[in-house]
């Protein structure tokens, strides 16, 4: 007789008030509670490779604190989270603020840690520049990966001030090392004033396509999905969520904002979509406290990560294990 093993979900809401309770993002179990984990969430308090405003190291705080109202059913995917998969939070990877290249590796061996006890990683940052080391452990578990990227800015800048690591340049590194695959990576929200024409061309030598914002007034969310996936297909997937593609009106607490970004709406439907593609993993960055205002910024970001968290889940009936 086989044994049903039961997923331990977020404490329950009718027993321990949401404004108490864990820590922990939606108030799930710490990955040291349970047997086994499908999903883990991973903080990573690091913003030393900014190169505008600071505060990003307090994100990965903010946005478990702006994830307390988070519940079990997803009506829109269909699926609940927390039951169709176990899900728990890993803590923070802790990282050298003074050193890059430590930091990087760092990085590097606590991911490596938290896969060695679950399958797929959702990491809450901390700057841009913790995508470079997440995206050699995925290529090194998966191979070529396919990038969806989204941000208001490119990130394929070549260096800063000499340094060929920090928030900007990831996806330059990452595609010159051959981690992403660059027949099927894209960039969705890009906007702003860039350095030259020759961004763009260099990004396309990078292997990217564009989803600009203004894009999306023609296209609309339904076209953003539809191009995706079309790039996309059934390639091993990681998504890159940069908070600042989201308007500053929806999401102020950042420490690059460009006006003209997505509505929470929009970026949300898009993600709902991704219950269709061979997610692997996903990051959520660059949210800066000191810049929001009533978790504005937290809440959305923490929503955001919600739906990467369904779209993950088994979608086959009877997926409740």
């Amino acid at each position: 007789m086989t044994t049903t093993k039961t997923n331990r979900g977020p404490t329950d809401a009718t027993v321990v008030p949401r404004y108490g309770g864990p820590s922990t993002f939606a108030r799930l179990p710490r990955l040291d509670e349970v047997e086994r984990t499908d999903v883990a969430i991973v903080g990573v308090p690091f913003d030393s490779g900014v190169s505008y405003r600071p505060g990003a190291r307090f994100g990965p705080a903010h946005i478990r604190t702006s994830s307390k109202l988070l519940r079990n059913y997803n009506p829109v995917q269909d699926v609940e989270p927390f039951a169709d998969q176990q899900v728990a939070d890993a803590g923070d990877i802790a990282c050298n603020p003074f050193d890059i290249q430590d930091a990087i590796k760092q990085i590097d061996e606590g991911v490596r840690g938290v896969l060695d006890t679950s399958s797929k990683l959702v990491t809450i940052g901390g700057d841009h520049t913790i995508a470079l080391p997440l995206l050699r452990v995925m290529h090194e578990m998966h191979g070529e990966i396919a990038v969806v990227h989204f941000d208001a800015h490119l990130d394929t800048w070549d260096t800063y001030f000499g340094a060929p690591v920090t928030h900007g340049t990831p996806f330059r590194r990452a595609s010159e090392e051959g981690l992403i695959d660059k027949t099927a990576s894209m960039h969705v929200g890009i906007r702003g004033p860039l350095y030259s024409r020759q961004d763009l061309t260099d990004d396309q030598v990078l292997g990217f396509q564009v989803i600009g914002a203004h894009d999306m007034d023609d296209m609309g969310w339904r076209g953003a999905v539809e191009q995706i996936r079309a790039r996309v297909g059934d390639r091993p997937t990681y998504v890159s969520l940069d908070i600042d593609v989201l308007d500053p009106a929806f999401a102020p607490g950042t420490g690059t904002p460009e006006a003209g970004g997505l509505t929470s709406r929009e970026l949300l439907n898009i993600l709902r979509s991704f219950g269709q593609l061979n997610l692997v993993g996903a990051d959520i960055v660059e949210v800066a406290p000191a810049y929001d205002h009533a978790e504005i910024t937290g809440v959305a970001a923490a929503h955001a990560a919600y739906e990467l968290i369904s779209a993950m889940a088994p979608k086959e009936a009877g997926a409740h294990v």
